[in-house]
């Protein structure tokens, strides 16, 4: 099996990235500042934090609360949604509050997390499941919503239950919507993960980015953490691209993902 090789695929994104590095440099050198750092300012500060064995402490807390709060949102998000999109009474009832729900930000939530939880572990759990749980409900019930009748027509022509039908006709068409929308919710806990950091617990990249802002204006680390926030989404968006583009999962779904 002959493999071919993209070379403009992977040069122009790192010709990209090496074009900007080379302007940050750049501008940090000609603008004489003392407080912005250059990339190899950053470069010495995320080697002193490997050195001092913490950038694994921080990393591992970010992704561990992502993880936590990303998973307690498919498990209820992908059953509910699959719900009211096979019941239309169902999405009546419930769509409009979702609705409602879905563009207040969780970090509006912050002071009731707080409030509840205190400064804990459970308060940017809480943001993340909400940041996760409704666009995944949201693709999951459209996900159903569109699958096209012919499906469901032959599934009942070979006899199948109804649970038989959801798990064997009606959950394969819809995966490929669904995956998009648990891309896009591991996006935004992501970033609501940062966010809380920020705010309510002591350790995690978010928390890494104030403290060096607070104790002693180490805008070197500031801007490392800024730099493996979006180097850890882009990996993040890169693997569920990935499981987008399987293609046990896109017989369903004949565009393009998003």
């Amino acid at each position: 099996m002959r493999i071919r090789f993209d070379a403009g695929r992977f040069l122009l994104p790192f010709g990209t990235a090496a074009l900007a590095i080379a302007v940050w440099a750049l501008a940090v050198r000609f603008s004489r500042t003392n407080v912005f750092p250059s990339p190899l300012g950053v470069l010495l500060g995320l080697q002193e934090l490997l050195g001092k064995g913490v950038l694994g402490h921080y990393v591992g807390d970010s992704l561990r609360r992502v993880a936590t709060g990303y998973f307690l949102a498919l498990v209820l998000g992908i059953p509910a949604g699959l719900a009211l999109g096979w019941h239309p009474n169902l999405a009546s009832a419930f769509n409009p509050i979702i609705q409602m729900a879905r563009p207040i930000s969780p970090l509006a939530w912050m002071p009731l997390a707080i409030l509840w939880f205190g400064v804990s572990e459970a308060a940017p759990g809480l943001l993340i499941f909400l940041g996760a749980f409704f666009p995944i409900v949201v693709a999951s019930m459209n996900g159903v919503k569109s699958v096209p009748s012919m499906y469901l027509q032959a599934g009942r022509n070979f006899g199948l239950s109804t649970p038989r039908l959801l798990a064997r006709v009606v959950f394969p068409a819809a995966l490929p919507q669904i995956l998009v929308g648990l891309r896009i919710a591991l996006g935004i806990a992501w970033i609501v993960v940062v966010a809380a950091e920020m705010i309510a617990v002591d350790s995690g990249l978010g928390y890494l980015i104030i403290d060096s802002r607070n104790a002693g204006k180490r805008y070197d680390l500031v801007v490392a953490g800024m730099l493996l926030i979006g180097v850890i989404g882009l990996a993040l968006d890169l693997l569920a691209r990935r499981l987008e583009r399987l293609r046990t999962v896109r017989w369903g779904f004949q565009g393009e993902s998003a």
